[in-house]
C-alpha cells in the first residue's frame, strides 16, 4: 500500500475503531481492528478490518501495569500461538512513525517483546512495515517484512481501501441528511468529516 493509502487508515480507524481480535501463529500476527469506517454499513454487516503482518515479524507491548497484559494469559510459548478477542479503544494509530514510537517508549516504564527472533532489537528496527497503536492502559508497535490488509471479503489494495472509504462517506452524508428519522449510528455520531 503506498503511503496516501496508510494515511487513510489511520483516519478510518481512530475515530470509533477498535482493536478486537489479535493472532499470534508462529511468524504470522494478524489484528482485527473493528468500527473502522470503511464500506457501507448498509451492505456491509460488521465493519473489520484485518491487518496480517508475515516474514520476520514482531510485536512488542508497552505497558505501567502487568494487569494490562492478561490477555496474554493464554500464550502457548510452545506451539508459539495465540488467539484471543480484545476491545481495546484506540487512542491514535501511526504507521512506520520513530518518533511516535520514541514517545512510547517515554510514555510507558515497561515493555514486552514475542518474536521467534532471538536477536530482535526494538532499539534497532529492521522491518520494512511496522504500525504502531495506543490504548489507554497499554500500546503496541507490530512490524514484518509483510503487511496485508483485509475487509470481511477481499484483500485490500490502494484502489479497493480508496472505493471503501467513499463508500463510507456517501453513507456518512446519507445519514446525517435524515439523522432525525433513523437509528442512531453510533460511528457517524462520533465522527466529524474533515
Amino acid at each position: 500500500m503506498n503511503t496516501d493509502s496508510l494515511r487513510r487508515i489511520e483516519e478510518v480507524s481512530v475515530s470509533s475503531g477498535k482493536l478486537s481480535f489479535l493472532e499470534i501463529a508462529q511468524d504470522t500476527i494478524y489484528l482485527d481492528i473493528k468500527d473502522v469506517e470503511l464500506g457501507d454499513p448498509e451492505v456491509h454487516e460488521e465493519l473489520v478490518l484485518s491487518v496480517r503482518f508475515a516474514n520476520n515479524s514482531f510485536i512488542n507491548f508497552f505497558y505501567n501495569d502487568i494487569w494490562s497484559l492478561e490477555f496474554l494469559a493464554d500464550f502457548d510459548l510452545k506451539n508459539y500461538r495465540l488467539e484471543t478477542a480484545v476491545d481495546f479503544k484506540i487512542k491514535n494509530i501511526k504507521f512506520l512513525d520513530f518518533e511516535y514510537l520514541e514517545q512510547l517508549k517515554e510514555k510507558f516504564s515497561k515493555n514486552k517483546i514475542i518474536s521467534l527472533y532471538k536477536d530482535f532489537d526494538l532499539e534497532n528496527l529492521r522491518c520494512d512495515f511496522f504500525l504502531l497503536l495506543e490504548f489507554d492502559e497499554l500500546a503496541m508497535v507490530v512490524g514484518a517484512n509483510q503487511m496485508d490488509f483485509f475487509s470481511q471479503s477481499e484483500k485490500l489494495d490502494d484502489y479497493t481501501l480508496k472505493e471503501l472509504s467513499n463508500q463510507w462517506v456517501n453513507y456518512f452524508l446519507r445519514y446525517q441528511s435524515k439523522r432525525n428519522l433513523i437509528n442512531k449510528d453510533s460511528i457517524c455520531e462520533n465522527t466529524s468529516l474533515k
